[in-house]
Parts: structure tokens; sequence; C-alpha cells
């Protein structure tokens, strides 16, 4: 199963006494042919779970940051197409990592989910996150996932009801992805009191892992997710660093980057 490599992931990680890393890359950006480049920079200096962005014309999630690197992608050529050749050339390299395509429904419908989550596994996918889609309409997309081996990461926020995030852990695979401010992606500072209240009462309804995102951008906020999750995901800061100076520098930027962060990974968090 594909999703083996995201808990493994997760677990490994725990049983070194640390939260996991989870690294956003927008495909195709800052140039096509980089994502590679960047994805080992980002593997070798400890993120242990990739997020790929799959650039999509109306991102409505994303802040400022990561919507302008998807339009550059755009601009650049990326489509759904080079997003899976992407994830053939990142496994060609040697790169075992987990892999998740962050995007819109819109393009997995477009393309069929049938054949999208063939597709994924086939290149070596390990799953999926529909970033406009709630989990009470996901029905059809869990279906295709679980059909194929895919993991289905759910968003939950802090503005989630009870119900809504019970309904979301059932079918989750993979990693409970919690949102930790109100609003789109971006670096601002997160609503750590609340989300660890989120954290906590997804722990009653799943065992799986959970990751923290949205507003995470240096080694104080990592150290702070410490306490309570699984994992901190970084996304802004990452697209951030990649865009400050020589594109062709962006690959060791963003590594020393993601190292800079280690020292708050150490696992403080009891439960799971």
């Amino acid at each position: 199963m594909t999703t083996d490599r995201i808990r493994s992931a997760f677990e490994d990680a725990k049983t070194e006494g640390r939260i996991a890393i989870v690294a956003y890359v927008t495909v195709g950006y800052p140039e096509v042919g980089q994502t590679t480049e960047i994805v080992k920079a980002l593997v070798d200096n400890g993120a242990d779970v990739i997020e790929l962005g799959v650039p999509f014309s109306d991102p409505l999630g994303d802040g400022p940051t990561i919507q302008a690197s998807g339009h550059q992608a755009l601009l650049n050529g990326i489509t759904p197409g080079h997003c899976f050749q992407a994830v053939r050339e990142i496994r060609a390299a040697g790169i075992d990592v987990p892999l998740i395509f962050m995007g819109y429904y819109n393009t997995i419908l477009n393309i069929g989910l049938k054949e999208y989550c063939e597709t994924g596994v086939e290149v070596g996918l390990d799953g999926i996150i529909a970033a406009d889609l709630p989990a009470a309409e996901a029905g059809p997309l869990q279906d295709a996932c679980d059909e194929t081996g895919l993991a289905l990461v759910p968003l939950v926020a802090i503005t989630s009801t009870e119900h809504s995030i019970e309904h979301a852990c059932k079918r989750a695979k993979g990693f409970i992805y919690c949102v930790s401010i109100l609003g789109v992606t971006g670096t601002r500072e997160m609503a750590s009191d609340r989300v660890e209240d989120l954290a906590r009462l997804v722990r009653q309804y799943t065992d799986l892992p959970v990751g923290i995102g949205f507003g995470i951008s240096n080694v104080g906020h990592v150290e702070d997710v410490a306490r309570f999750a699984d994992g901190a995901v970084i996304g802004t800061k990452v697209i951030n660093t990649l865009s400050e100076g020589d594109p062709y520098g962006a690959a060791d930027r963003v590594g020393a980057y993601i190292k800079s962060l280690l020292p708050g990974t150490t696992r403080k968090v009891v439960a799971n």
C-alpha cells in the first residue's frame, strides 16, 4: 500500500524523538526542471514528507505567495501531466519519501477520479490533498483513492465542527492536516491555543498522525507544534525562500532553511 510510506515517515520521526517536517513546493517553480533538485535538497536537509503543489488557475485556499508561485508555474507551461512526470523523475532519482499532491478538485475531476488516482499510483504518488473539497463531499474521490491505495488527506480547521471532524477522520488515510489559522496560507502567527484544542479533538476520532500547517515559518513555530502534534507543514516560507535570489541557487537556499528548523522538532507531545 502506498499509504504505508506516509505512516512510516511519521513513525520513524516519532522513534527518533522528533516530529516530522512536511515541506510544500510548487511543481515547476521557480523554473521548469528544478523540482527534483529542490525536493532532493529538502529531503537531504531533513524534510520527511513532500507536498507537491499542482498549479491551478483559481487557487482559493492559497495566500499571495503560493498563488504567485502557481501562476508562474502555469506561465512556465506546467500541466497536471508535468506534475505526474515530476513524481516519476523524483522516484527515478532514488528519493523514497512520501509524495503528496496538494491541489484543487477541479483538476482531479477534469482528468477523471479513477484515472487521476491510477496514474498517481503508477508514477509513485502516495496521497492527495484536495484543498477545496470538504470531507462531506469527498466520497467519490475517497472511493477512488481507496481502490488504488492512495491516501486522501483531509483538511480540518479551528472553525470545523466536531461532527465534521469526526466525519473527516472516519475514512482518512496518511495523516490529518490541521489548519492553524483563519483564512488562506501565509506566514502569519498561528492560533496555537485553538489549534492545540483542535489536535486534541482530532485524536479522539483517529490514531492517524496529526500535522499542523498554515502560518508555520520559523523554528519557534516548529517547537510550538512539537508540544501537541506529530508534524509541521511548511509551505509559504519554503516558496519565499525559493523566490529570494538567483533561481539556480534556490535548492541550496531552501535546503539550508529546512535545516534551520530541525532544532525545533524535538518531540514533546505525549498523545498518540
